[in-house]
């Protein structure tokens, strides 16, 4: 599926509502995104056609959103994150990142969708083609 953009989303959350609602505010705005409700599906999709941006929960089952970040980064070493949370436990996770050199961008959950909008394309116009 291709937009006028061109620029892959993917979301992950294991709230499907969350994931979905997302995913759709993003689609409507020009994107194609796809959304998963646990890691391992969104790692898969990431192995066949590795997305332009991720976006995703920190805390996931199977292995955390930051995990799942690294391994997606680790394919594609263009691909954008920016990663949500409700839980303040999880900022000990993103320092651990950061001391690994990844710089993912952690936002607040919930997420009001013109901040959401305002992050992904803020983080797009670099470009991020992983072709």
């Amino acid at each position: 599926m291709t937009t006028v953009s061109g620029q892959r989303v993917f979301v992950v959350d294991d709230e499907p509502v969350i994931a979905s609602t997302l995913a759709m505010i993003l689609n409507s705005s020009g994107f194609d995104t796809a959304s998963f409700t646990d890691p391992s599906s969104a790692l898969e999709a990431a192995l066949v056609d590795p997305p332009d941006m991720l976006i995703s929960d920190i805390v996931l089952p199977l292995f955390s959103g930051v995990e799942l970040a690294k391994r997606v980064k680790h394919r594609c070493l263009r691909c954008k994150v920016l990663l949500f949370s409700g839980h303040v436990e999880t900022a000990a996770m993103l320092e651990e990142a950061w001391a690994q050199a990844h710089q993912f961008e952690l936002l607040p959950k919930p997420i009001h969708p013109t901040v959401l909008l305002n992050r992904v394309r803020s983080l797009m116009e670099g470009g991020t083609s992983c072709a």
